[in-house]
């Protein structure tokens, strides 16, 4: 369970120029990538495993299916993917699957999920949070107690021997109110993937055409949001985490010219070609086979694709998410070839599939500000909206004040490690967001949010989110201005001790980032647009 150390001593490095840190670390990421143990890869293994196991347990709930060693027998009927739907949603909601572990800054406890929603006072993010009942910055009594109903809803529908409206009616029409009272929990339960499927389980006539529509939609979108700059860059940052490619010259290669030169060689941008391409002929391929030839092109596309996620374990870890989607690839458009997305039998579900697959995607690409990259379906394309929190001193320890189930990332790892282990392995977060080309803005935008950076606690969007929220999962929505007023209410930061820098993505056929600075206490300072042209000449260091 120990990390790769990185090639410094983490403590000198500590006290560095920030601008030579970014570069130390950086460098070390190019080679080392997070440097997770491999124990804690061995971790989210098992996870997957238990993850399996309990669906096939809810699926012997079905009379007549058979044991787990008749798989081949039972894995096609239409309860088993109902019940691996509902599952999912379940798994997710409860905090056990992406945005969980130490791959997602959650050490002690490694998970959040219902640590949180379990728990009144924590904070939530309200559609609307002036609204009474569901508004407000904090979790009440109503908030828990539906987010419980919707638990106790999967389990029921989970553990009955068929599916059906009365099991689906209850979860449809919670989970929109919980989107309403907290963002996140709608945005945890993957509803643009399993909400909609299950809107297609009890409204369509033939279920099988809008399950497939859902998958082509979540394909090829993915596959969209990949047509710009900084794909090549998630390449090289994928492929040096990657506990497969464990070669330090396969991870140079992904480098013009290491260690001088840290942007995308022309071996990264060619497999970023490639991964785009491949996205985007995975649905075609699929959409337009009929169990012939095309299809089973289609499914080997598939299964590299999802092959090659997988084996990275990228952050965030999204591994339970790409076995639904290789298992709904292989049960949608291998052993119902033969139906068709126009078989749907329901206009009102038409429309709504419409919105939700067409409508918000296109939108969420062209004015990335107004959707979640997750209802956009942008999926790792390195075009996110993210946010860099400094904390002046120690002014950090304020955050105590939220009620909250994980402390402060140096306090969790002091239950693992030494002081010089916790910096060296909390620093490579620096070099994740730096490799990445939106990360790059920062060199423009830090010193004009802070006099000197040295003399703040530099910390990322996301393991905010984690710790007031309970979950993250690369969504810079969530910890954008509305969570820094959130906890503003509750921690009272006296000017200049939080300052926050907030970039969005880079909208399609668009050329820049919008973005602003802000002050905990004394709100907007500045805001402005990053060419993306000049971010492409930029190291992820300051030079």
């Amino acid at each position: 369970m120990t990390p790769t150390p990185p090639p410094y001593d983490a403590l000198l490095w500590e006290k560095k120029p920030f601008a030579e840190k970014v570069r130390m670390v950086c460098q070390a990421w190019a080679l080392q990538g997070y440097g997770s143990p491999i124990g804690a890869i061995l971790i989210y293994a098992v996870k997957v495993l238990a993850y399996l196991w309990a669906w096939t347990a809810f699926v012997r709930f079905t009379p007549g299916l058979g044991e787990v060693s008749e798989f081949g027998r039972w894995w096609s009927e239409p309860v088993a993917f109902q019940k691996a739907i509902l599952w999912s949603l379940l798994f997710e909601i409860s905090g056990l699957g992406c945005g969980s572990g130490p791959l997602t800054g959650r050490y002690f406890p490694p998970i959040g999920g219902v640590l949180y929603f379990w728990r009144p006072g924590t904070t939530k993010r309200p559609l609307f949070p002036e609204l009474p009942l569901v508004g407000g910055h904090r979790r009440t009594i109503l908030d828990v107690a539906l987010y419980v109903g919707l638990q106790v809803a999967l389990l029921w529908a989970l553990t009955r021997p068929a599916i059906t409206g009365a099991e689906l009616w209850p979860v449809v029409i919670l989970l929109p109110i919980l989107g309403l009272t907290d963002r996140t929990l709608f945005l945890a339960a993957r509803s643009e993937h399993y909400y909609t499927l299950i809107l297609c389980f009890l409204f369509a006539a033939h279920w099988i055409a809008g399950a497939k529509a859902v998958f082509f939609a979540v394909w090829f979108w993915a596959g969209i949001s990949k047509l710009n700059h900084h794909f090549p860059a998630v390449v090289g940052v994928m492929i040096s985490n990657s506990p497969v490619v464990r070669f330090a010259w396969a991870r140079r290669l992904m480098y013009r010219r290491f260690p001088d030169d840290c942007r995308p060689s022309s071996l990264a941008t060619g497999m970023a070609h490639v991964g785009t391409v491949l996205e985007l002929a995975v649905p075609i391929t699929l959409g337009l086979g009929s169990g012939g030839t095309l299809t089973q092109v289609g499914l080997v596309l598939m299964l590299l694709l999802h092959s090659f996620i997988t084996s990275s374990v990228p952050m965030g870890v999204p591994i339970e998410w790409n076995f639904v989607m290789v298992y709904g690839g292989f049960y949608l458009f291998w052993h119902h070839a033969a139906v068709s997305v126009t078989e749907l039998g329901s206009l009102p579900l038409a429309a709504v599939l419409a919105v939700a697959l067409v409508g918000l995607p296109l939108l969420g690409n062209l004015k990335p500000a107004w959707v979640s990259f997750l209802l956009a379906m942008r999926y790792y394309a390195g075009n996110w909206a993210y946010s860099v929190w400094l904390f002046r001193g120690d002014a950090y320890r304020k955050l105590d004040r939220l009620t909250k189930s994980a402390p402060w990332l140096y306090d969790q790892l002091a239950h693992f490690y030494d002081r010089r282990t916790a910096v060296g392995l909390v620093g490579k977060v620096i070099a994740f967001r730096a490799m990445h080309l939106h990360g790059r803005g920062l060199q423009i935008l830090l010193p004009k949010a802070v006099d000197r950076v040295e003399d703040y606690e530099h910390v990322d969007g996301e393991l905010v989110a984690g710790l007031a929220l309970g979950w993250n999962f690369g969504d810079g929505h969530l910890h954008d201005e509305g969570l820094l007023r959130a906890i503003q209410a509750q921690c009272e930061f006296e000017e200049g001790e939080l300052r926050c820098v907030f970039v969005e993505a880079q909208p399609l056929f668009g050329h820049s980032l919008s973005y602003r600075i802000a002050d905990a206490k004394s709100g907007e300072r500045e805001r402005g647009e990053l060419e993306v042209a000049d971010l492409r000449q930029r190291q992820p260091w300051p030079t």
